[in-house]
Formats: structure tokens, C-alpha cells, sequence
């Protein structure tokens, strides 16, 4: 089992930047490849970034590249979302997910952990 708790999460003007973080604890979180989703209100969760075990193979959804940078800290057990330049359509709940395969997915089903989710709220 792995317990994730995400944080960071606040209302920022569109333009600004947050960082959330994401502690897991419990069975070697280390060892999963780490993801962040966001589901915005009526609609779906929808993949945002993951960063394998290593934190050398990262990838992000097309409608974040280049602003949000995905990165983790595997001795402090944490996974962070730094997001730069936001946008009121990056509105949303952002969900940190933990997968115990070696590979990046980005696929909510198959991720087995997930954390409670933080809100992000961005005013125009």
C-alpha cells in the first residue's frame, strides 16, 4: 500500500505559478512511477504529467508542455508539479497517482494509488 497526500494547491491569478507537492509513505513509494492528474468540474480526469522511478523519463500532456515540469525527490519520498504560466482552463482538483510498473502511463485506470487531490483555482 502507498499513501499519497498532495498540497500547494490555492487561487493564483492567470499568469502566476504554484507548486503542488505529493508525499507518499508506506510500501517503497520509491519504486512506482509517479503521476498528477486534474479533473476539472463536469468533466474527466485527465493525465497532466508522470516521472518514472529514476525521475530520468518524464512526460506531460500537450497542453502543459513547457509550462508545468514534473519532478521528484525520491529520498524525501515526494513528488512535486511545478506550474508556471497558468491559465483559468488550468482550473481543476490536480491528483497525485502512484503505479507499480516500470513504465509511464497515462491512464488513470491504471494507477493504483491516488492521493485526496488539491484544488487549483486560476482567476482572469
Amino acid at each position: 500500500q502507498v499513501q499519497l497526500v498532495e498540497s500547494g494547491g490555492g487561487l493564483v491569478q492567470a499568469g502566476g505559478s504554484l507548486s503542488l507537492s505529493c508525499a507518499a509513505s508506506g510500501r517503497t513509494s520509491s519504486s512506482y512511477v509517479m503521476g498528477w492528474f486534474r479533473q476539472a468540474q463536469g468533466k474527466e480526469r485527465e493525465f497532466v504529467a508522470a516521472i518514472n522511478r529514476g525521475a530520468g523519463s518524464t512526460y506531460y500532456a500537450d497542453s502543459v508542455k513547457g509550462r508545468f515540469t514534473i519532478s521528484r525527490d525520491n529520498a524525501k519520498n515526494t513528488v512535486y508539479l511545478q506550474i508556471t504560466s497558468l491559465k483559468p482552463e488550468d482550473t481543476a482538483v490536480y491528483y497525485c497517482a502512484a503505479r507499480g510498473r516500470s513504465y509511464i502511463s497515462t491512464v488513470p485506470s491504471e494507477y493504483a494509488y491516488w492521493g485526496q487531490g488539491t484544488q487549483v483555482t486560476v482567476s482572469s
